[in-house]
């Protein structure tokens, strides 16, 4: 897939991956389409990379609601007459230990991580199915295949993100509708740079938007990343659960 004059619409643009694919994209000659609760940043970056003469526009809007969802979206299609990509990266984490435990924190998590995928897609598939051409890239995470201690609602998220992401997969296909998953591990962010733990095999994050950018172009349903993290989360989940959670309790 040639990405130069694709209309692609990025949620999460204004810190971390989104910012780094809004910057590596408009370089590609891109016409973007920016969803972020703060829009100050990206009204700030989609200024500057403008002068490449892309189409850049930002729109506030927060994931977790349906409406702001919705309307952003279909704003942003009207403004760049149609979406060929998005990439549906917003999201958040907090980790918290079970003696703090926090439900609306969890509700939170999910909502952002998970419905806020699931928001974008419901405003994007009609138009994707009767065109029968357009691509959803999906933000999951390494994480998903096993449930690590303080982190209980970011792995339940992203595991929904997965599985759903993989579930539609398969249904869309008849219509030529491709479906991406990124499955990152440790880069640096500023969401990641708060962790009280090693990370190990941390990327940066410049290098991490140039994976899924090349993912994107070979059209790889799956694009994990860095190799020695994707090794490792696969026999983690592999593990037998008594061994997993001896490791885990150490952590």
């Amino acid at each position: 897939m040639v990405l130069k004059g694709k209309n692609i619409l990025i949620t999460g643009a204004s810190s971390g991956i989104g910012m780094e694919l809004t910057k590596q994209l408009a370089a590609k000659g891109c016409n973007l389409a920016l969803l972020n609760r703060n829009t100050g940043v990206t009204e700030k970056l989609s200024s500057e990379l403008s002068a490449n003469r892309n189409k850049i526009i930002t729109f506030k809007c927060d994931v977790s609601s349906r409406e702001e969802v919705l309307s952003s979206i279909s704003k942003a299609k009207n403004y760049l007459g149609n979406i060929d990509i998005a990439i549906l990266n917003s999201g958040v984490s907090k980790r918290f230990t079970i003696e703090n435990f926090d439900a609306e924190s969890i509700r939170q998590t999910i909502n952002v991580n998970f419905m806020g995928i699931v928001y974008c897609v419901e405003a994007l598939l009609p138009d994707f199915i009767s065109r029968e051409q357009g691509t959803i890239v999906g933000i999951s995470s390494l994480a998903d295949g096993r449930g690590f201690p303080k982190s209980g609602s970011y792995c339940a998220s992203k595991a929904a993100v997965t599985v759903y992401l993989e579930s539609i997969r398969v249904e869309l296909k008849k219509y030529s509708v491709k479906v991406l998953t990124v499955k990152p591990g440790f880069v640096k962010t500023p969401m990641n740079n708060k962790n009280e733990f090693r990370m190990p095999f941390l990327i940066q994050v410049e290098k991490a938007a140039a994976i899924i950018l090349k993912g994107i172009e070979k059209e790889k349903r799956i694009i994990k990343f860095p190799v020695s993290t994707s090794i490792g989360a696969k026999l983690l989940k592999l593990m037998p659960d008594f061994l997993f959670e001896m490791i885990a309790e150490r952590s």
